[in-house]
């Protein structure tokens, strides 16, 4: 009995002490569930986003496949048209921007095909062994002159079909070619004249998530400077770095827009506008790649306890802002003007947070400042020699050719910001 009531202050004791650690454990697990259902939300909307982008694709591949069985199988008579409808889905499948070139690729994939097919069957007859060679030698003579990939499959698989069905069906090959003209021909029918996509819609659709994500980790850190959280603008970092597959979406687009806008008669009004979206493409990449120096340099001033000036994370948040008006203003067909006065802005903030004191690593993050600031007025369609010129502007021309910052001021001053690459 004593040793039992020895023991039960004890279990009392623990008990009480994991009663005082429920709080803690609640606000952990609280803070976990709430990160899961958030992460839940943000991939159904991904989803959802991606099937929006999809349904135009969806929608002219139908058509283009109803389209080539019913040319094939009822103006040319062919009783089992199955290789028109793939020939025009696999056009349409093609990475947008090539499908002309997908279609040329489509022919001659087959012709080499059904070359290489009847030729060694004429020799050596069908069989396993022969279906081996057959594939391996259209392959490798492919290879050598130098084919792409498709043309390297499409030989490759006619040669597997020719082998295959030509002991059991006869006249295989014409078929074969025609369908291939048939296929790719109402493929290219669909896109430029009976169900043409809108290039600028489709272009504003791939570009907001790109762009969105860029403002969005952008202002992340430039919150995660205020507050001195190394965690989020390592987050932000992280989340950044996985943008390839948002910009090569948005690249894409750019292609199949530049060629819907050349092959349909219908789009050609939108050439002009189109040109300012391809432009900026190579500047919004760089952009994005600067971004991501700044904000892992923004992480390292944080580990180092470097001084963090106050309109530092007042010019990140500006660069943020400028993002998000390129794209509205892209979106609406409107000048960029308020995208580039917030560019400059962003350049202003970081001139003053330099003449208050920075360290090494802020000063490599206001020289991405500016290099991104560049990049976003380069993007909006000012020439690269005048946006260099509106930033040291900005800045306030704080840099002196052959001189050092101490030489510049009679106190010292922190290391001179890179120049502008």
């Amino acid at each position: 009995m004593a040793l039992a009531r020895d023991r039960q202050p004890s279990l009392l004791r623990r008990a009480g002490l994991r009663d005082a650690g429920n709080d803690v454990d609640t606000a952990r697990i609280a803070g976990a569930m709430a990160y899961l259902r958030t992460r839940g939300r943000a991939t159904l909307h991904d989803r959802l986003h991606q099937v929006h982008l999809a349904l135009g694709l969806a929608v002219q591949a139908g058509l283009a496949a109803a389209l080539a069985w019913i040319v094939s199988h009822h103006l040319l008579g062919n009783p089992q048209p199955v290789f028109a409808p793939i020939s025009a889905v696999g056009t349409l499948a093609a990475s947008v921007g090539q499908r002309l070139r997908r279609t040329v690729e489509l022919i001659v994939g087959v012709a080499v095909g059904v070359f290489l097919g009847d030729v060694l069957i004429y020799f050596l007859g069908t069989g396993g062994w022969q279906l081996g060679l057959v594939v391996t030698a259209a392959i490798v003579l492919t290879t050598f002159f130098g084919a792409s990939v498709a043309v390297v499959i499409q030989a490759a698989a006619t040669a597997v079909l020719i082998v295959t069905l030509s002991p059991s069906t006869e006249d295989l090959e014409l078929p074969r070619f025609v369908d291939a003209f048939v296929g790719g021909g109402i493929a290219l029918l669909v896109t430029a004249i009976l169900l043409p996509l809108n290039p600028l819609r489709v272009i504003n659709r791939a570009a907001r998530p790109a762009l969105d994500l860029l403002a969005g980790q952008l202002d992340v850190c430039a919150q995660a400077l205020r507050d001195r959280d190394r965690g989020a603008a390592q987050r932000a970092l992280d989340r950044l770095r996985e943008n390839k597959e948002e910009l090569a979406t948005f690249t894409e687009a750019i292609e199949g827009a530049k060629e819907t806008s050349t092959l349909s008669p219908a789009r050609w009004h939108r050439r002009s506008e189109l040109t300012h979206y391809a432009e900026a493409a190579d500047p919004i990449d760089r952009a994005m790649r600067n971004s991501g120096t700044l904000i892992r340099r923004s992480v390292t001033m944080i580990e180092d306890d470097e001084p963090v000036p106050e309109p530092m994370p007042d010019a990140v948040a500006h660069l943020a802002e400028a993002v998000r008006l390129l794209r509205h203003e892209f979106a609406v067909g409107d000048e960029p003007e308020r995208a580039r006065e917030r560019s400059l802005r962003a350049v202003s903030e970081a001139g003053r947070a330099y003449d208050q004191g920075v360290g090494f690593s802020g000063s490599v993050v206001i020289a991405q400042v500016r290099t991104t600031a560049s990049d976003l007025l380069v993007a909006s369609g000012i020439e690269q020699e005048d946006a260099n010129r509106l930033i040291r502007q900005a800045f306030g021309d704080k840099e002196k050719p052959g001189g050092s910052p101490a030489e510049q001021h009679a106190t010292p001053k922190p290391p001179a910001a890179p120049p502008l690459g």
